[in-house]
């Protein structure tokens, strides 16, 4: 019997992608008695994204513990995030959870060093550019991340907010994207981290100039697989 998965929503858009990715990695399983049961819970997006504004992590992680315990309740056995940002509070939410977390973070970090990439891009809102969700993780692990300067990053965290999370993205913004992501490989960069959670509507995959790490595609195959093999996060 599979393992029920919980995903805890806070972008509509980004976990409306994951859930399909989800669904998409579970209907290949040959048996359809194996397919996990998905269950998904979200508050209004306003509430996340004034926490970010005011920096307030303590609040947001609680948030997440409470749509951990609804998931629990709901009978899931794991959950997962797939937000970039919100894993910035995700120690904190994971104390006192009910249930385990999968660390989308850690994931990516794996990916790369199974890679062997040792020098990375990052684009994503500003909050995920400067901030430590990403740079902690790969430093320890002895990778360096570069990111755009501030001026496209600015813009990226524009279109992100005023057209990704809406799901419609103009031409014009993906062009931006795509060079922004060519001015990171002209730098050196041997691939790229999607650090935004509505990422498939910024850039169509084989546009980009590097190989790319897409965080939430890499979150919904692991959720599959634990959900299907008897180890559960801890």
């Amino acid at each position: 019997m599979s393992k029920h998965i919980g995903i805890v929503a806070v972008s509509p858009e980004g976990s409306s992608f994951c859930y399909r990715r989800i669904g998409r990695r579970a209907s290949e399983i040959d048996d359809p008695a194996q397919r996990p049961i998905i269950t998904l819970h979200n508050r209004p997006f306003s509430t996340y994204v004034d926490c970010i504004h005011e920096g307030n992590w303590t609040k947001l992680a609680d948030m997440l513990r409470v749509s951990a315990e609804v998931l629990a309740h709901a009978g899931a056995e794991f959950c997962v995030l797939p937000d970039n940002v919100a894993h910035h509070a995700l120690p904190m939410a994971e104390q006192g959870s009910p249930i385990p977390w999968l660390n989308m973070i850690d994931l990516v970090a794996d990916a790369i060093q199974a890679q062997e990439c040792h020098q990375v891009g990052l684009i994503g809102t500003k909050y995920v550019t400067y901030g430590s969700t990403y740079q902690t993780v790969l430093g320890l692990r002895g990778m360096h991340l570069l990111v755009p300067p501030e001026e496209s990053t600015e813009a990226i965290d524009k279109i992100i907010f005023s057209e990704a999370i809406y799901g419609s993205v103009r031409p014009e913004s993906r062009e931006l994207v795509v060079d922004t992501i060519q001015d990171l490989a002209d730098r050196g960069c041997e691939a790229l981290i999607l650090g935004t959670t509505e990422a498939s509507h910024l850039l169509a995959l084989e546009k980009s100039p590097l190989p790319v790490f897409d965080p939430v595609e890499l979150l919904a195959e692991a959720a599959v697989r634990h959900a299907v093999t008897a180890d559960v996060p801890t």
